[in-house]
């Protein structure tokens, strides 16, 4: 098995989010799977100009570091993301490279895959609102979501302690989950109407958006 972790912190090494990416990805290990991590303020990924060939396509027009990184996204069997909060939510960085995987929402193409959500913050419990937001999308994708957890830096090198094992614990857990294919029934639910959302929406625009029409045909749903 594969795990890609994604980290969207400006500060490179002296990242503490990037350290419970790294913690994640270090108890997958334990568990015999294959790792690699991802530090997408490093890359050119460009904003989303909603000019929709992607729909159309299947492609990005944008010649940027995306492409190479999206292949890693889909051919991965679990993703770690990480993001500190910025404002109550993810950094920019991380929001344009969500953006940039229209095609990939519409077409559910993260069904079968598993999740971990990473999060740090200055202020008490504002990490929340980033593994919150990133739980949703990430099951919005079609991907379910083996866990989450974070912490505040104002409790001190304690409490980022505490996180690390628990992040540890979660990649673990994240390669149990992917060797078992388990299956998570309220997550589940959620996905079985979100497929069918995508499948209409895009059949309501299947003119437009050509390749995501011929997707679901030839997944049985158009």
């Amino acid at each position: 098995m594969k795990i890609l972790g994604i980290s969207a912190s400006p500060r490179s090494s002296h990242s503490q989010t990037l350290k419970l990416v790294e913690a994640v990805l270090d108890g997958a290990r334990s568990k015999g799977a294959r790792t690699e991590l991802a530090v997408i303020c490093t890359l050119n990924i460009e904003f989303c100009n909603a000019c929709g060939v992607c729909h159309s396509k299947g492609r990005c027009v944008k010649k940027d570091d995306f492409p190479a990184l999206y292949r890693k996204i889909l051919t991965a069997d679990g993703l770690v993301m990480g993001s500190p909060d910025y404002f109550r939510s993810v950094t920019a960085q991380m929001k344009t490279m969500i953006d940039r995987m229209a095609y990939a929402v519409h077409c559910q193409l993260l069904t079968g895959k598993y999740t971990v959500n990473v999060a740090t913050s200055g202020g008490t419990g504002q990490y929340r609102q980033v593994t919150d937001y990133l739980n949703r999308i990430m099951l919005n994708f079609g991907s379910f979501i083996t866990g989450s957890t974070g912490v505040s830096m104002r409790q001190g090198p304690r409490a980022f302690g505490n996180a690390g094992r628990r992040a540890f614990r979660l990649g673990e857990d994240l390669a149990e989950d992917i060797g078992a294919k388990r299956t998570y029934q309220a997550q589940g639910r959620i996905m079985e109407a979100n497929r069918a959302y995508f499948r209409d929406l895009v059949t309501m625009h299947k003119v437009d958006w050509a390749h995501e029409y011929k997707y679901w045909q030839r997944m049985g749903k158009g």
